[in-house]
C-alpha cells in the first residue's frame, strides 16, 4: 500500500514539475547532498572507483553515486523502470544511469531544474529499493532488530 502511494505522490509532484520549474531554487551542494544520503540508517560512504566518485550503500549494496567533482554536480539513483521513463520524458536534466543499467538507474544532473522536494524522494526511492532487495536478516541488521 505504502509503495502505491508513493508512486501516485511521486507522480502528482512531476504532472506539476512546470509550476517548480518555474520557481526560483538554487541546486543542491555536495554538503547538503551529502547529509541526505547518510541520513538513512545503514548508509555508509566509499570510494571504490576512484576519489571523483562517492558511492553511498546500504549492506554493501549501492543506492547512489555522486560524481562530485563536476559542477554541476551529478547523482545516479536506482528506479523503477517506468518511473525511469517518465522522470526522463519530464526533466531534460534526467538521463539514462551513466556507466549503469539503464532500465533501472537515472543519472540526474543537478543544475535548478529539480526541485529539492523530488530529488529527495527520488533518493528515499532509490534506498527502498535497494535495501528491499536485502534478505530479511540484512534488513533486521540495519534496523535494529
Amino acid at each position: 500500500m505504502h509503495n502505491t502511494l508513493h508512486k501516485i505522490m511521486l507522480h502528482i509532484k512531476l504532472l506539476f514539475a512546470p509550476i517548480f520549474i518555474l520557481s526560483t531554487h538554487k541546486a543542491m551542494d555536495y554538503e547538503k547532498l551529502e547529509k541526505y544520503l547518510l541520513g538513512p540508517k545503514g548508509s555508509l560512504k566509499e570510494f571504490p572507483f576512484g576519489p571523483e566518485a562517492a558511492v553511498f550503500k546500504v549492506a554493501g549494496k549501492m543506492f547512489a553515486l555522486v560524481a562530485w567533482t563536476l559542477e554541476p554536480l551529478r547523482i545516479t539513483l536506482k528506479c523503477q523502470p517506468e518511473e525511469a521513463d517518465f522522470l526522463r520524458s519530464r526533466f531534460a536534466s534526467i538521463i539514462p544511469g551513466y556507466y549503469m543499467n539503464k532500465k533501472h538507474w537515472n543519472t540526474i544532473i543537478l543544475d535548478d531544474s529539480i526541485p529539492e522536494d523530488l530529488l529527495v524522494d527520488l533518493i528515499e526511492t532509490s534506498y527502498a529499493l535497494v535495501l528491499k532487495g536485502l534478505t530479511k536478516a540484512e534488513r533486521h541488521k540495519i534496523a535494529g532488530c
